[in-house]
């Protein structure tokens, strides 16, 4: 697996750099946001480190081109700031996942290893009528989901606020969408009814396919996941 490192603090950088190489992965360091979102936009990598106070073009900026060029390279954004706010805005920018400084190599690896298993494993595949996600499948005709709960194969048929928030989750499969992106994309941006309506969709979503697979990310939102990866 191949890791573009974007970090201009040299101590940081090389902690990470030795850490990936005596894990078996192959890390490259650049220390501007220039330089990588040159070579994250290369295709010559696997996975982007990505620091959010970076000279020249802050960690923002690089995520923002990147997604603007359709560059669907995972990114996992570190930052040193731990307001909610911008944790949020690196989510909704199209970011996989963040770590806050200071962090244990160990957390580290662990974010690492569930990107390469993604990879892997594929991030939910896309047919004309039909969403996937390692076992769960969703019909876009009929609104029937297909999934394994307790070791037994079910088919559910969805609402239509069911339908549609299942729909946002498997076409941004493993990514964290927040409450308030949910709400726009199920709801509409002019939706003034209970607060908390996401999260109950949510739960009746998970009543039907499995709590497992949609996980709360405490502070920023949910997202889907495939249980056996």
């Amino acid at each position: 697996m191949r890791i573009l490192i974007a970090e201009d603090e040299a101590r940081i950088a090389r902690f990470m750099e030795r850490g990936l190489k005596a894990n078996g992965y192959a890390p490259t360091v650049v220390e501007d946001g220039i330089s990588a979102l040159d070579l994250a936009s290369s295709g010559d990598f696997d996975l982007l480190i990505l620091d959010v106070g970076l000279p020249r073009m802050d960690g923002f900026q690089v995520l923002k081109a990147l997604r603007a060029m359709d560059v669907q390279l995972p990114i996992l954004m570190v930052t040193a700031r731990t307001g909610v706010d911008d944790t949020v805005q690196g989510l909704e920018d199209g970011a996989n996942d963040y770590i806050a400084k200071p962090f244990r190599f160990e957390e580290l690896l662990a974010r690492v290893k569930l990107r390469a298993r993604e990879a892997t494993a594929g991030a939910g595949s896309v047919s004309a009528d039909l969403l996937e996600l390692g076992d769960l499948s969703l019909d876009l005709r009929t609104r029937i989901a297909t999934c394994t709960v307790d070791g037994q194969e079910r088919s559910v048929e969805l609402s239509s606020r069911e339908f549609t928030m299942a729909r946002v989750f498997l076409e941004n499969p493993t990514q964290v969408l927040t409450r308030d992106l949910l709400l726009s994309k199920v709801w509409g941006y002019d939706y003034d009814g209970a607060s908390n309506v996401v999260d109950v969709y949510v739960g009746y979503l998970r009543g039907k396919l499995g709590a497992a697979r949609l996980v709360t990310v405490r502070g920023a939102g949910y997202k889907l996941v495939d249980p056996a990866a």
